[in-house]
């Protein structure tokens, strides 16, 4: 598809893309869907490392910087920094479309939703790719002053997602500017922007999630969700 090979030369091409193994981020994450939940201050200033082609992502310096929890498909785990496991959950899929936003009451339910929003994000749209998920070319949709171009994704079920549908927003230069798709009961938009190249692999650092208005167009408040990628590292 012409729309989804300009997006990915846009962010570095899929031949950088497949030579890489690990990523390292350092980031914070904040929004109402956490201070509401007694979170505000959990992701801050943390450090995120994960595979590039598996899903799999361990967060250090969680809870203040004491901790850390790492997210796979099959299993979420809170950890002391030296290693020794706290808490555990297993399979936690079965439980995470039906969690409302109880998703984050607690450590491993915030790791989780962390987990997968933020493996998800470093991974698109190289993610779009993959031979199992479906993608469709949609209408353009005008921003303001900017037209943007759309691709509607269904994922299957063995990549955890937020949403089994949403649609990817790109600018004209192919950079990814938003998502939509469901949350939790709302319908929610992921605005990227603020672009920059880590080893030539091309990322939004700034994120934000908003709730969408039943004409398309995204509420100022609340801001559900924040991240903020100050460092990246590709190997």
């Amino acid at each position: 598809m012409a729309l989804l090979d300009d997006v990915i030369d846009a962010s570095g091409g899929m031949t950088r893309w497949n030579s890489l193994k690990r990523f390292t981020l350092h980031l914070s994450v904040g929004g109402s869907l956490f201070s509401s939940a007694g979170h505000g201050q959990e992701f801050k200033d943390v450090t995120a490392e994960g595979s590039t082609h598996t899903q799999s992502l361990r967060f250090t310096g969680i809870t203040g910087g004491e901790r850390s929890g790492s997210f796979q498909p099959d299993a979420i785990t809170i950890e002391k920094l030296d290693g020794e496991v706290l808490q555990a959950w297993s399979n936690p899929v079965l439980s995470f479309a039906e969690a409302g936003s109880s998703a984050l009451a607690d450590e491993l339910h915030l790791v989780f939703f962390c987990g997968v929003a933020i493996w998800t994000c470093l991974t698109i749209p190289f993610l779009l790719a993959h031979p199992d998920v479906v993608t469709e070319e949609l209408s353009p949709w005008q921003d303001s002053t900017e037209t943007w171009r759309r691709l509607r994704a269904q994922f299957p079920a063995h990549l955890i997602t937020l949403a089994s549908e949403q649609i990817f927003y790109f600018d004209q230069s192919g950079l990814q500017r938003r998502t939509d798709h469901a949350l939790f009961g709302m319908k929610i938009a992921h605005a990227s922007w603020a672009h920059d190249s880590f080893g030539g692999i091309v990322l939004p650092t700034l994120r934000r999630i908003q709730t969408l208005q039943p004409d398309g167009t995204v509420a100022a408040k609340p801001v559900l969700m924040d991240v903020e990628i100050f460092d990246a590292v590709f190997e």
